[in-house]
């Protein structure tokens, strides 16, 4: 089983902003974190890539689970890298899947992959770019093919602007399978504005809308994060029990009228208003 590389200095890089990249032994009994300027960003367990820890990624595992038969190999594109947790977890659970990952920061990726390596013959084919930029240079053959489209993208704690509104996400819906799910990571705080407004813009796009979080974190009652899974498609009926069975615990699932009431008076997200993601305090992440 593969390593992280074992070094007495931590590994870090600076990136292009002047934020701090590293990858440091988690503190929660196994794995490894990449963080950037003290902003966790994933979470890897190399000896168990299904070991999801951070929860609202394990919300998106329990959605991705429910794609298609189990085990079956996935089409997948990942706007964000991070240390790809996600894709690692694809990788392992449905063997054979052709993945895409877009990633902006170059160095991110050589710090990733010379100390948390992907697993030898994954088909994994990481592209450096803007996340939105990089959408219009995929292969023609991912338009309307790709069963997953997971929008994860962080400068440091915040969601650039572009990357939010409907303009992003119509493209990014492009690539859709007339079956496929778009996952998208929101983190919002106290009255969760920036969410509603995600909500309404994902919903202008596409038809078939839920969100899962934890239970405070949806009643706007503390920072975190919210997953959007949308598709032009219904969402199967008994996913909704399924995935909260699921958990983490204690989660919620919004759908229908209580997500419609959620989003009801937020204005669409357009390239000429939008804002990025509220920036979270330092005692967010406080250990």
């Amino acid at each position: 089983m593969a390593r992280a590389r074992e070094e007495s200095s931590v590994p870090s890089v600076r990136l292009s902003d002047g934020t701090l990249a590293r990858v440091v032994r988690s503190p929660f009994g196994g794995g490894w974190e990449l963080d950037v300027d003290g902003t966790p960003q994933s979470h890897v367990d190399l000896d168990d890539p299904t070991h999801l820890h951070f929860e609202y990624v394990a919300r998106m595992g329990a959605v991705i689970d429910r794609l298609r038969m189990p085990g079956q190999p996935l089409t997948a594109i990942h706007l964000g890298a991070g240390a790809l947790t996600i894709p690692r977890y694809i990788e392992q659970t449905r063997p054979g899947s052709r993945q895409q990952v877009v990633e902006l920061e170059p160095a991110l990726w050589d710090l990733v992959r010379e100390n948390l390596p992907l697993p030898r013959g994954a088909s994994i084919r990481v592209r450096i770019g803007d996340a939105r930029e990089t959408l219009g240079r995929l292969p023609a053959g991912l338009v309307g093919a790709a069963d997953l489209v997971v929008s994860d993208v962080y400068s440091g704690a915040q969601t650039p602007a572009h990357l939010t509104t409907v303009e992003f996400f119509t493209e990014a819906a492009r690539f859709l399978a007339p079956e496929g799910v778009l996952l998208v990571n929101v983190a919002d705080g106290a009255g969760l504005a920036f969410a509603r407004r995600e909500v309404a813009t994902v919903q202008a796009v596409l038809e078939h809308v839920i969100v899962l979080a934890e239970v405070q974190t949806l009643k706007g009652r503390r920072f975190g994060n919210l997953v959007i899974a949308a598709s032009r498609a219904p969402l199967p009926t008994e996913w909704l029990p399924r995935l909260m069975a699921a958990g983490p615990h204690p989660a919620k699932v919004a759908e229908g009228r209580e997500l419609d009431e959620f989003a009801r008076g937020a204005r669409v997200a357009t390239d000429a208003d939008a804002t990025p993601s509220p920036k979270p305090s330092a005692s967010v992440f406080t250990r």
